[in-house]
């Protein structure tokens, strides 16, 4: 039986793609190229750290106030800096970061409204800071 591997992209719809790419470069250090593209490669990850794909049921009210059908999860090396960054930048950080076994998170709706969840692996040290 074939079987997935991994997880080979996020693709979303914006109204800009351009000016939402580089939205991300310069608040998240996104590094975007000529096709408004970024690539992540293994050895940017955390190490023993993986990406997660995981279904929502219709009715879940995680991905709220976004109205939209899915999430973005972008693993970050220091929380605290980057909700900072990205409400400087004009996006809408969305309640308290929460801890875990699984590691720190924030969230936040970048300008199209799309709600993005950051996520500090406990494999990363975090030092708590105050958020802006």
């Amino acid at each position: 039986m074939a079987r997935a591997m991994g997880v080979g992209g996020v693709f979303f719809k914006s109204s800009n793609p351009e000016k939402l790419g580089q939205w991300y470069h310069r608040w998240l250090d996104l590094q975007v190229d000529k096709k408004n593209q970024n690539s992540f490669c293994p050895a940017m990850m955390p190490a023993h750290e993986t990406t997660v794909w995981a279904p929502f049921k219709d009715n879940s009210n995680y991905f709220e106030p976004c109205l939209k059908e899915f999430m973005l999860n972008l693993i970050v090396d220091d929380l605290t800096g980057a909700l900072n960054q990205v409400a400087e930048g004009g996006g809408r950080v969305l309640g308290d970061i929460q801890i875990t076994d699984e590691g720190y998170f924030g969230w936040f709706l970048d300008p199209d409204g799309n709600k993005v969840e950051l996520w500090q692996p406990t494999s990363v040290s975090y030092t708590s800071k105050q958020l802006n």
